[in-house]
C-alpha cells in the first residue's frame, strides 16, 4: 500500500509540473494599444486682438402656470349601486390632473342618490358614492387627507326625481373646494 501511495504522489508531483508550463504557455499575451497623440497646434500669433464680449441675454421669465379650474361635472353612478359610469371616468381623470395643480387644496365630495328606497338606504347609498370617487382619486395620486365626504341622500335633488332622466341626474357625487 506504500509503495501505491509513493508512486501515486510522485505521479501526481510529475503531472503537476509539467501541466504548468503548459499553462502559462497557453495565456494569450497582452499587447498595450498604442498611444497616438493630437499633432502640435499652430503657434498663436503674438498679439490677439482681445474677443468682443458676448451680448448679454435676458432670462426669459416662465411661462405662468395655468391656475386650476375647479368647475367640475357630476360623477354619475349605476342605480342603487356606489359603481362609477363608463362616461365618469374621463371626468375624474380631468378633476384629478387639477387638483394636482395645487396640492394643498382640500375638497368634499358630496354624495347625492335619487328618491327610490328608504332615507336610510338613500343616505348609506351617498356616502358609499362619495367613498368611491375618493378612491378612485387617491389611486390617481390625490392625497386623502385633502378629501373629505359627506352623504346627502335624495335631500339636494338637481332635477325632479318623478322622471327617470331626473333621477339619473340626481345619482351623482359633486367636487367642491373647501
Amino acid at each position: 500500500m506504500k509503495i501505491i501511495k509513493a508512486q501515486f504522489l510522485l505521479f501526481a508531483i510529475l503531472f503537476a509540473v509539467a501541466a504548468l508550463p503548459a499553462c502559462k504557455a497557453k495565456k494569450p499575451l497582452v499587447t498595450k494599444p498604442a498611444v497616438s497623440y493630437p499633432p502640435d497646434p499652430a503657434p498663436a500669433p503674438k498679439e490677439t486682438p482681445a474677443p468682443a464680449p458676448a451680448p448679454v441675454q435676458k432670462e426669459t421669465p416662465p411661462p405662468p402656470v395655468a391656475k386650476p379650474d375647479y368647475n367640475f361635472s357630476n360623477i354619475q353612478f349605476e342605480f342603487n349601486s356606489g359603481i362609477l359610469k363608463t362616461e365618469s371616468y374621463p371626468i375624474l381623470d380631468k378633476a384629478a390632473a387639477e387638483m394636482k395643480k395645487d396640492p394643498t387644496v382640500k375638497f368634499v365630495l358630496n354624495g347625492n342618490s335619487s328618491a327610490e328606497g328608504s332615507y336610510d338606504h338613500n343616505m348609506a347609498l351617498s356616502v358609499e358614492r362619495a367613498n368611491s370617487v375618493k378612491l378612485y382619486l387617491v389611486n390617481t395620486g390625490i392625497a386623502g387627507d385633502n378629501l373629505s365626504i359627506k352623504g346627502y341622500g335624495e335631500s339636494k335633488p338637481i332635477a325632479d326625481n318623478t322622471t327617470e332622466d331626473g333621477r339619473k341626474l340626481n345619482r351623482r357625487v359633486e367636487i367642491k373646494k373647501q
